[in-house]
């Protein structure tokens, strides 16, 4: 019998929060656990696809080519080195597709019911979006049934945060009524910052946060240049100690 994947964006319209690393890493843990997994990266600037090894130059196919209807998602699915994680993957193209879609009826539903033609195979589906609140992550909040906020404790977080929420209540309200916020997860965290203690803090009353925490970790900001996740490049190290303890949570979560 098919089965439908739970599908996760990972948003922050902030950059340089740790987003794709999350996507990357937790993707990547959750498939360590034995379930099947896909990643799809819907950001033009590829990240995503290269933090698991694949090199832009290489793709043939991408999203692109699915959202624009010239291709299936079965179709543009790439292999990764854990054996239960595949990729969608993004090229610059993907720039032009927000561009293609503006006079289109179901510009914000491409993503959606492009998954709904998906083989079911997958346990898991995990986005990438790109660091903003345009067309692209819009298509993923409306296909999607859960977020992940990837949020770095500094002193803007909250008032980013404050923008997010008000975008998936207008998903919610106009496209996507499931659509819930799975949790926040604390990324880069320096515990000797006191910064860091306080805005954890703020946003733990306002919001359900996960308890496992990204530290700062060297071995997790090399890990992207030698294309692999961190668990392939140190899984001893903190970071991959971290995005483990979070898959199992994401893992839980789902099985209450």
């Amino acid at each position: 019998m098919r089965t439908r994947p739970k599908i996760v964006v990972v948003a922050n319209q902030k950059g340089g929060v740790g987003k794709t690393t999350t996507a990357v890493n937790l993707a990547a843990s959750v498939a360590a656990a034995e379930k099947r997994t896909l990643l799809i990266d819907a950001d033009p600037q590829g990240n995503a696809s290269s933090g698991v090894g694949i090199r832009p130059r290489t793709v043939k196919r991408s999203l692109y080519e699915a959202l624009i209807g010239k291709a299936t998602l079965d179709e543009v699915i790439v292999k990764t080195d854990i054996p239960t994680l595949d990729v969608i993957p993004a090229t610059q193209d993907l720039a032009g597709a927000e561009i293609e879609f503006v006079d289109l009826a179901d510009r914000a539903e491409r993503l959606r019911k492009a998954l709904q033609a998906l083989g079911g195979e997958y346990e898991y589906v995990f986005i990438d979006c790109p660091p903003s609140l345009g067309l692209l992550t819009l298509n993923a909040l409306v296909a999607a049934d859960r977020v992940i906020v990837p949020l770095q404790c500094e002193y803007y977080a909250l008032e980013g945060l404050t923008h997010l929420m008000a975008t998936i209540d207008r998903v919610r309200a106009t496209y996507n009524p499931a659509l819930s916020v799975e949790g926040i997860v604390l990324t880069m965290f320096d515990p000797r910052n006191n910064l860091s203690h306080e805005v954890a803090g703020e946003v733990r009353r306002h919001f359900h946060v996960f308890e496992a925490i990204i530290p700062r970790n060297v071995r997790l900001s090399e890990a992207p240049s030698h294309g692999k996740p961190v668990l392939l490049y140190d899984a001893q190290s903190k970071g991959a100690q971290g995005y483990l303890s979070l898959a199992r949570e994401v893992i839980e979560a789902e099985g209450r």
